[in-house]
């Protein structure tokens, strides 16, 4: 009877191992389903803190100095490019006997408005008659003033210079920083008034005004001085 218990222990089917990640309620089709955690752990998550940064925001970070530089660039091209506004010139009055007469009121309104780099100017009222001004970023000004009387010093030995067919008497300024070229052959004078290294421009364009406006007259220059 003993030998009889003994093989009938050794031929019994052993009991399968239990898993003990099979929960009580769970089948094994169900735990094979499941991910296992190694698994799992094998998916890296990304590094928030690996200091990369998305490329749009990079190029934007790039970008932007850029379009800063070219903004200013283009605003200081346009302050440059605006006229510059002055104060309206203060001009004394002189003797003009002419100023109201027939040849400055034809030739004022034919002047052009800018002379080279000199753009017409305001004058501060009242101005004297039959002027006007011209002026230029840095302040330097250009005056015409038209109708006056003879220059004392234009007499018969007084040099000369033809402009575009205008006779143009120069008298300079005592201080040497200007000139004064009076037109001695129309109908009346003309003074112009204009800074040293203005250049030839600014004479020419007055003399083309005048001969386009204003009959050559014979010149009527004064005594020799005795």
């Amino acid at each position: 009877m003993a030998a009889d218990s003994s093989d009938k222990d050794s031929t019994a089917t052993p009991s399968p191992v239990e898993d003990p990640s099979v929960g009580p309620n769970e089948s094994e089709d169900e735990t094979a389903e499941r991910p296992s955690k190694t698994d799992a752990d094998d998916t890296e998550a990304p590094d928030a803190d690996s200091g990369a940064y998305p490329p749009a925001l990079i190029a934007t970070a790039v970008a932007l100095p850029v379009v800063l530089v070219v903004a200013v660039l283009i605003a200081a091209v346009m302050a440059r490019n605006m006229p510059t506004e002055h104060e309206p010139l203060v001009l004394g009055p002189v003797p003009a006997p002419a100023a109201d007469g027939p040849a400055c009121t034809t030739l004022l309104p034919a002047l052009p408005a800018a002379l080279d780099d000199y753009t017409k100017a305001q004058l501060v009222e009242p101005a004297p008659p039959a002027t006007r001004a011209w002026q230029r970023e840095d302040g330097a000004s250009i005056v015409l003033r038209c109708g006056l009387d003879r220059p004392l010093e234009f007499n018969r030995a007084s040099p000369l210079q033809l402009v575009d067919n205008v006779q143009w008497f120069e008298v300079r300024d005592p201080a040497g920083s200007a000139s004064t070229w009076f037109a001695v052959d129309r109908e009346t004078y003309i003074a112009l008034t204009v800074p040293d290294g203005s250049g030839p421009t600014p004479l020419q364009e007055v003399s083309d005004a005048i001969t386009a406006n204003l009959p050559e007259r014979p010149l009527d220059p004064g005594p020799l001085p005795k």
